[in-house]
């Protein structure tokens, strides 16, 4: 493996500027109300310049939410595999969700709003990243709820997501350090209740 030339190391890190802007620019406006010249701007380049780094604006959309999946699917797989015990992969699980949902706030709002627009094959591809990074969770789930079905233990993981990604209508309200552990509590009683049935 060779070392990364500087010539690559500031494209990718230009192509991460871009994705970064994109998805807040996004956020604000949606998909269809941003235009390459807008998302150029953000990154202080013209607008077709940013051709050189992706042809065209679905592109964009499409490498940023393939980029997120990916990286909370390797996240995912990444603690539950360290941990010694359910109990602390769901805690670890916990972690990633919950720094993913207060840190990138945008991300959410863009895959909430704008999936339909990434084409369809790269649509897939996130979709298959996402299934695969909710499994993580009900298999640890399944080992601390033995007795619970499978789609019982898939909702109740869905559920948590959707509380956890709500931090781009709540999170504001408090500090990050509050915040972050009102999540953390609210998602273990979340959990807790698959005891019950």
């Amino acid at each position: 493996m060779t070392a990364a030339t500087p010539t690559t190391r500031t494209r990718g890190s230009r192509r991460a500027e871009i994705l970064r802007a994109a998805a807040e620019l996004f956020a604000a406006r949606g998909f269809h109300g941003v235009s390459i010249e807008d998302i150029g701007a953000a990154v202080g380049v013209s607008g077709p310049a940013l051709y050189r780094h992706f042809p065209g604006k679905e592109a964009i959309l499409a490498e940023m939410l393939l980029d997120v999946s990916e990286r909370l699917r390797a996240a995912g797989a990444e603690v539950v595999t360290a941990a010694s015990s359910a109990e602390e992969a769901l805690e670890g699980l916990l972690e990633v969700q919950i720094s993913f949902a207060l840190d990138q706030p945008a991300l959410i709002r863009v895959h909430d709003q704008e999936l339909g627009n990434v084409p369809e094959p790269e649509r897939r591809r996130i979709r298959r990243l996402q299934r695969l990074y909710a499994e993580e969770w009900v298999t640890v789930l399944a080992e601390l709820h033995p007795h619970c079905p499978p789609p019982r233990l898939r909702a109740a993981a869905h559920a948590v997501f959707g509380l956890l990604n709500s931090t781009p209508h709540s999170a504001g309200e408090l500090d990050r350090a509050a915040m972050a552990e009102l999540l953390r509590r609210m998602a273990r009683a979340a959990f807790a209740a698959l005891a019950e049935s």
